[in-house]
């Protein structure tokens, strides 16, 4: 369809993408290289050497959530992710709700990934002596200029912009995964730096550490698999949306949960499990390039600081990318202002979304930069808490939106035992939410989880205020292609003798 001046043309997004191009977005957003190399360093502040049993648990908790997604993405494919989802099946309001609590999520992901890879930018720049400081600035400065390539190639269409991601991604995983083989091949012949072997202690939890301590770990490990749901984001622009979305949200998933478990497992094992071990591992610079540096070769450490960098700048893209989509479908739909929801005729991409997802992540950024003197590793902890804790709920009100769609709307194509699988999921979200909101954190970490719950409020405050608008959107969604209850009946109604997935 050529894009003219009309309302339909304005708003109509370009249907090119394969199912690789869907993987790629999501492999992207939930970044493998970058979470490997800084996120497990939040969860051993809370368990120690236990890390690689929280990302166990983030593992199966993504796989009772991808559950929900599949069922959902075989009926439904909307620009809007759960916005749509959840409008769809628990009605306008719990809609608007979710997209916005998504949209939010991937804004503070998007600032968690930009001054990560700034941080790893500062990082090889000192190692190399390229330019040698030791403040904390050139962290905030490299992860803003960064943000200018994300906005210029976000902008551009996504079929070459998920595919550069897929490489890039693809590339540095390889790296990072050959390193792992060579590091626990020298701890299983005790040849590596202090005669380490290997340490199979780590797959359990350090004597006296409460069972319950394992969800304070377990909120990183749901931040490093965040993003494996993107590719619904891309439903209104993948060719063969109902098998393409399920397969790479299942796909990105369950190679999500083996690499970070098997990763996590040789990481800790090669920094060592003594406290001296854990200390080294939690205040390390960059996980993989300190391993590769001590077990390799020192310049192996630097390229994977760069892959790690490259990386993170990635999931910026992706998470802007996803936080425009929404933004779009919410404008679109009249929740937000209609200017947003404006589509570039050459570009076919919502370039005034992703100008505003942008300009929200500088002024946060800015924000905590002058006028919190924080620093950049500081912002990427908080905003990724903010980002994950939001994501927590989303993934609930999903899952509920999905049981009632699947198991209670009178059809029977579904096994009734099923039912078990997004129940357990809500348990597992719902406990992970409450044990890192209360009792509420004291300190400087105190306003990670506020700004999670302002952010919902706010959500929930401006669907309630604005009911004709929500009801409005809730019309448009039944009008969406895919989302009307006759058309998901039809459409459901192609993939009954096929297993989900």
């Amino acid at each position: 369809m050529t894009v003219g001046s009309s309302e339909q043309g304005q708003r109509k997004l370009h249907r090119s993408l394969s199912v690789w191009e869907a993987i790629g977005i999501s492999l992207a957003l939930m970044a493998p290289s970058m979470a490997a190399s800084i996120n497990p360093q939040g969860t051993a502040g809370t368990v120690g050497r236990a890390v690689p049993v929280a990302f166990a648990l983030a593992f199966v908790g993504v796989l009772l959530v991808a559950y929900t997604f599949v069922r959902l993405t075989q009926r439904f494919h909307h620009s809007g992710s759960v916005y749509g989802f959840v409008g769809a099946t628990l009605g306008p309001t719990a809609g608007v709700i979710s997209g916005w609590a998504l949209a939010g999520t991937y804004i503070f992901y998007a600032v968690t990934t930009a001054m990560a890879g700034g941080r790893f930018a500062a990082g090889f720049l000192d190692a190399t002596g390229i330019w040698k400081t030791s403040a904390l600035w050139p962290g905030f400065l490299l992860g803003a200029l960064g943000m200018v390539i994300v906005w210029w190639v976000a902008v551009s269409p996504a079929r070459g912009g998920t595919r550069a991601l897929l490489v890039a991604e693809g590339v540095t995983v390889a790296l990072i995964l050959i390193v792992i083989v060579i590091v626990f091949s020298k701890l299983a012949g005790h040849s590596g730096p202090g005669k380490l072997g290997v340490d199979w202690s780590v797959l359990s939890l350090p004597s006296g550490t409460p069972l319950s301590t394992i969800f304070l770990g377990v909120v990183f490990g749901f931040l490093s698999f965040a993003g494996f749901e993107a590719a619904a984001t891309l439903g209104e622009e993948t060719k063969h949306p109902r098998r393409d979305i399920p397969r790479a949200i299942l796909g990105v998933a369950i190679f999500g949960g083996i690499y970070f478990v098997v990763v996590t497992t040789v990481e800790v094992m090669g920094f060592g499990t003594s406290a001296k071990g854990v200390a080294a591992f939690i205040n390390s610079s960059s996980l993989i390039g300190d391993l590769g540096a001590a077990y390799v070769s020192s310049w192996i450490g630097n390229i994977i600081t760069i892959g790690a960098m490259v990386s993170a700048f990635s999931c910026a893209l992706a998470s802007t990318v996803g936080a425009a989509r929404l933004i779009f479908a919410l404008s679109r739909d009249g929740v937000l202002p209609d200017r947003l929801a404006t589509v570039s005729p050459a570009k076919r991409t919502p370039v005034t979304a992703t100008g505003g997802v942008v300009l929200i992540v500088y002024l946060i950024v800015a924000f905590t930069w002058f006028v919190l003197r924080g620093t950049p590793f500081g912002l990427f902890a908080q905003a990724g808490t903010i980002g994950t804790l939001i994501l927590l709920v989303v993934y609930i009100l999903a899952t509920i939106g999905m049981i009632k769609l699947v198991f209670f709307s009178g059809e029977n194509r579904v096994r009734k035992w099923e039912i078990a699988i997004p129940v357990l999921g809500i348990v597992v979200l719902a406990y992970t939410l409450f044990r890192n909101i209360w009792p509420l954190p004291t300190g400087v970490a105190w306003w990670g989880p506020l700004t999670a719950i302002v952010w919902i409020a706010i959500g929930v405050v401006g669907a309630a205020a604005r009911p004709a608008a929500t009801r409005r959107a809730g019309q448009a969604l039944t009008r969406a292609e895919g989302l009307g209850v006759a058309a998901a009946e039809s459409e459901a109604g192609q993939l009954s003798a096929e297993p989900a997935g």
